[in-house]
């Protein structure tokens, strides 16, 4: 009897043990990332980045999941965009600004006047200048996966509407932190006061600065309306917000999901282009209700004053790539 018991047992035995053995049925592991971004929750920036995450847990069958933080909750730009050259940060919307400070030649993308228009902007950066670009981010360990969309700017202050460059004599205006946006507004006759985009709503507030330039939509997201009298549609710059990634963490990727996180980060591009545009009448309307709004009507005098600006551009990041962007104007 006994021996029958030990003989069931070690069958028992090996049967558990044979289970053991078998090859196991295991799904991908997750791959999470934190995207970090300075818009508010209603921002296009938010829509951008949502369709973005949305679009790459779909084709990955979920093996990349991307995790959202708006309103700098992760961070300020330049220390993200600091952090993910390090591998500590996995990708943020910034602005070609702020990478200016650490791959200088995006600041050509600052020059004022220098699109046309939006297609302008989408022949710019989804061609060659764009590839050129990117290849000298990489060597300061950042990967463009695209080029996003923050609009075109303009200025509202607390004292008097802008119609010519002499109205910004003495104007103390918020601007990020590139040479070449303060250079400009200097040679404009403004009072250049450069700082974080966060603080900008206590720096009106306060009377720190009496204004700012941004696109339409970040004055209604961050309701600066509320501290601000005039708005002026200069569209003076253009900013391009690429989105990165540290470069650290893109190569542990596999090939097919580097590929994928590309691909749909240049859809959404082409898509947030459209979106940030096509509503910016109807912001406007909604800006009026608040601010006096003025267009100015004639942009030579701007242009004429900032010609030292390009002087200096065409010294520091040569010709050729100034002649490039200026050539995707239709």
């Amino acid at each position: 009897m006994f021996g029958k018991k030990l003989l069931q047992s070690s069958l028992t035995a090996m049967a558990v043990l044979g289970f053991m053995l078998l090859p196991a049925v295991t799904q991908a592991a997750t791959t999470t990332l934190k995207l970090g971004h300075t818009g508010a929750p209603d921002h296009h920036y938010q829509t951008a980045a949502q369709m973005f995450a949305d679009n790459v847990a779909k084709r990955t069958n979920g093996e990349i999941e991307i995790k959202i933080f708006p309103s700098d909750q992760l961070g300020k730009q330049k220390q993200l965009v600091s952090q993910a050259q390090l591998g500590q940060t996995d990708m943020v919307l910034t602005s070609d600004a702020v990478i200016s400070s650490f791959v200088p030649v995006f600041g050509v993308l600052n020059l004022p006047f220098i699109f046309k228009d939006i297609d302008h902007v989408g022949n710019t950066m989804d061609g060659e200048v764009g590839v050129i670009l990117a290849e000298e981010a990489g060597k300061k360990g950042l990967e463009v996966l695209g080029y996003w969309e923050n609009g075109f700017r303009h200025i509202t202050n607390n004292k008097h509407p802008i119609n010519k460059p002499e109205d910004l004599k003495g104007i103390k205006l918020r601007t990020p932190e590139s040479k070449l946006v303060i250079d400009s507004f200097k040679a404009l006759g403004a009072s250049p006061t450069p700082m974080s985009f966060g603080d900008i709503y206590s720096a009106l507030q306060l009377g720190t600065v009496d204004g700012q330039e941004n696109p339409i939509a970040h004055l209604l997201a961050q309701k600066w309306y509320e501290v601000q009298k005039y708005l002026s549609l200069t569209g003076h710059q253009h900013y391009v917000e690429p989105l990165l990634m540290s470069k650290v963490r893109f190569e542990k990727l596999t090939p097919e999901q580097q590929k994928i996180l590309r691909e749909e980060a240049q859809k959404v591009a082409v898509e947030i282009r459209k979106l940030a545009t096509q509503d910016e009448d109807k912001m406007l309307e909604e800006v009026k209700k608040h601010m006096q709004v003025n267009e100015v009507s004639d942009k030579q005098p701007f242009m004429d004053a900032v010609k030292p600006v390009y002087e200096q551009a065409r010294k520091q990041f040569g010709p050729e790539i100034l002649e490039k962007i200026q050539a995707g104007a239709k």
